[in-house]
C-alpha cells in the first residue's frame, strides 16, 4: 500500500501497519499529521502514534514523560495537534524513536 493513500484517511479510519496485527483508530488529523491508537489490553489503556506525512514515519512523541494531555480522546488529539503545529511548542514525533511509515491495510469508518 502506498503512503498517498493516508491523504483520504479521516477521523474514525482504521490503519494497520506492516507487522501489527491490531490496527490503530484515528482520533485527530490535519494536512501534515495523524493522531491514531489502539486498546492495549494487558494494561488497560492504549498506544499511541503520530504519523508525520512530511517525514514518511510514525513514532510517539518526542517528551522524556509524555505528553501532560495524553492522546486517549478525540479533544486531547486535537490538542497535540494543535502543539505539533506550534513553532514554539517542543512537541514533535520521536526522531531517536520513529519508524518508516509502512501501511498494510486502511479500513475507513462506517457511515
Amino acid at each position: 500500500m502506498k503512503v498517498s493513500d493516508l491523504k483520504d484517511v479521516r477521523e474514525g479510519s482504521r490503519i494497520n501497519f506492516e507487522g501489527e496485527r491490531m490496527p490503530y483508530t484515528v482520533l485527530a488529523r490535519d494536512e501534515r499529521f495523524i493522531i491514531a491508537i489502539k486498546p492495549f489490553a494487558a494494561q488497560h489503556t492504549y498506544l499511541y502514534t503520530i504519523i508525520d506525512l512530511k517525514r514518511l514515519e510514525r513514532g510517539p512523541d518526542n517528551l522524556v514523560f509524555g505528553r501532560s494531555g495524553g492522546y486517549g480522546s478525540m479533544s486531547e488529539a486535537h490538542g497535540a495537534l494543535r502543539e505539533l503545529n506550534d513553532p514554539t511548542h517542543p512537541l514533535e514525533v520521536s526522531r531517536k524513536r520513529a519508524v518508516s511509515l509502512r501501511v498494510a491495510r486502511i479500513r475507513e469508518p462506517k457511515p
